[in-house]
């Protein structure tokens, strides 16, 4: 249980970072990242492995490539579920993507090291 505060925290400062940074990304509040974060952290545990499933062919393709794709619509899946949250369009939500997974890898590597 823990676990999942502690993800659901590094998550949210990864958001956190990408509201800072990426352009086309806003949240009303500090309320609206935390409920941000759960969110995806549900979306990334359910509908994240589905499409990565039906995206191996074209995945492949391009070498991996596609996942940012995939980790972008998860993004903008959640900007269209928490209503405080928003995704300008697929470019902001694509740049935002790889912010989210830079920091958090980060952080999670940090925390791993301590």
């Amino acid at each position: 249980m823990i676990g999942f505060f502690i993800r659901t925290a590094v998550t949210a400062v990864a958001l956190w970072v990408a509201v800072a940074i990426v352009p086309g990304i806003s949240a009303q509040d500090t309320g609206t990242l935390v409920l941000a974060a759960i969110v995806l952290g549900v979306i990334n545990a359910t509908v994240r492995p589905l499409a990565v499933l039906l995206s191996i062919p074209i995945t492949i393709i391009t070498f991996g490539l596609f996942l940012l794709v995939v980790n972008a619509g998860m993004l903008a899946l959640v900007a269209w579920l928490v209503p405080a949250f928003n995704v300008a369009g697929f470019g902001s939500a694509l740049l935002g993507s790889i912010v989210v997974s830079i920091v958090s890898a980060v952080i999670g590597g940090a925390m791993a090291e301590s």
